[in-house]
């Protein structure tokens, strides 16, 4: 009896210390818990406002990010050489202040690379990539050797010039219907500029001292031998040719003049302006019948400077004729 007694109490303190124990666990567990809770608090609460410690300057430091969109999109994304889970387009966020190197990689694509600064706080955009295929859609479009081309959007045509052979082609944007339509002057010299009329049905080309209007082969009833029209410049040099919206007038920019000449036989040019420079520049905007040009202008003290004009030749028919009558008087 005494044995069992002995036996019960034994276990009943055992059970007690065992219990105290284990409270004592149990609190130190819990102000563990709290101790690492309020340590690692700054840094939750940095993360959810967008703030990340910086190992080297250990810092706290808000962060930036980057987004990626390219096209074709699912390109594979390097940030410093190494690649990220997502596939453009893809944010890259907590990205610490600095400069990343980025390349963008996808198949059967040249790679995009470049350097990125990323500011804290703020989007580092990639949103205009365009990765070019390694086998680019190229076709040939030309059916014949030449030596010039121009393209015309609003016909939808491209016209060649081979100055060797002495042949103007024409043919649709995609190289289609490629068919010659004139020919070219012999014993001209080097082409310095041309272009086609507004009404398409004729064009020049010209070199420093001489234009020629040529007639383009449009109703299969043209003679080469008798289409060619020259306007001689003997003592100005041609610098810029264009033609009027009226497809009949050119406008023509020498070094000493700014003129007007008909393309025709014989045609004689009127001077609009006497130029004091001998390389001007000219822009004429063919919609508005509006000459841009620049010119010099002396000091009182010798020196000189550029000037830009503006010259309007009105769109009615007629008005240009009558100004180059009064020019003439």
């Amino acid at each position: 009896m005494f044995n069992w007694l002995k036996k019960k109490y034994t276990i009943k303190g055992l059970c007690s210390f065992t219990d105290s124990a284990f409270q004592r666990v149990r609190s130190l567990l819990f102000y563990l818990s709290l101790l690492l809770f309020f340590c690692g608090l700054p840094f939750i609460l940095s993360f959810a406002l967008g703030y990340k410690f910086n190992t080297h300057t250990l810092k706290f430091v808000k962060t930036g990010l980057i987004y990626i969109k390219t096209q074709p999109e699912g390109a594979s994304i390097y940030v410093n050489g190494k690649l990220i889970p997502e596939k453009s387009p893809a944010s890259i966020q907590e990205l610490l202040p600095g400069v990343y190197k980025v390349t963008l990689t996808l198949a059967k694509y040249y790679p995009w690379r470049s350097e990125i600064d990323v500011e804290a706080g703020k989007v580092s955009r990639i949103d205009k990539v365009i990765l070019f295929p390694l086998r680019p859609d190229l076709q040939q479009l030309n059916q014949s050797g030449f030596s010039f081309f121009r393209v015309d959007l609003e016909d939808s045509m491209i016209y060649y010039l081979d100055q060797e052979d002495k042949i103007v082609y024409r043919s649709n944007l995609d190289g289609t219907n490629f068919e010659d339509v004139a020919s070219l002057p012999d014993k001209f010299g080097k082409i310095s500029g041309w272009d086609v009329s507004p009404d398409k049905g004729k064009m020049f080309i010209c070199n420093p001292h001489q234009i020629s209007v040529i007639f383009l082969d449009s109703r299969d009833d043209y003679m080469y031998s008798d289409s060619f029209i020259f306007l001689d410049y003997p003592r100005e040099q041609i610098i810029k040719v264009f033609w009027h919206s009226d497809s009949y007038h050119l406008i023509v920019l020498t070094d000493k003049h700014v003129a007007v000449i008909e393309s025709r036989a014989q045609a004689k040019p009127v001077n609009l302006i006497e130029l004091n420079k001998e390389a001007a520049e000219a822009f004429y905007d063919n919609k508005r019948q509006v000459l841009y040009f620049s010119d010099n202008q002396r000091k009182p003290d010798g020196s000189s400077y550029n000037n830009l004009y503006k010259l309007e030749l009105s769109p009615e028919l007629y008005l240009l004729e009558r100004l180059m009558q009064k020019a003439n008087e």
